[in-house]
């Protein structure tokens, strides 16, 4: 009998420990503590302002080249303009001198893309 009390406690104080926890009732995040529950990181007021002027700077740097990739943009289409009104120069003088009986100088294959319109 004392071997069957002393199994019936050993397996209700197992069932105890292996059971899961209840979670613990949601409150305010302790100090230190964000929403989830882990601690939260601090930085010093120093880290934070030199961290910060890094940032800035960095965003200002962003800034100023995508300025410059527009300019450059910009100028690049600009000079494709001109580039394919040069070749429509260019055949149209090819023409000329081919009623005239003489053949032109063959036009450079990189340049051939751009005389099409």
């Amino acid at each position: 009998m004392v071997i069957a009390v002393v199994g019936v406690i050993g397996s209700v104080l197992v069932a105890r420990v292996s059971a899961p926890r209840p979670a613990p009732a949601a409150g305010p995040p302790v100090d230190g503590e964000d929403d989830r529950g882990a601690p939260a990181l601090e930085v010093s007021p120093e880290i934070w302002v030199h961290m910060s002027g890094k940032i800035s700077a960095l965003e200002a740097k962003v800034d100023h080249l995508a300025q410059l990739v527009e300019q450059q943009s910009e100028h690049l289409t600009r000079l494709e303009q001109l580039l394919r009104q040069a070749m429509r120069l260019l055949r149209s003088a090819h023409k000329r001198l081919r009623s005239a009986g003489i053949e032109p100088d063959p036009v450079p294959s990189e340049l051939i893309p751009y005389s099409i319109d």
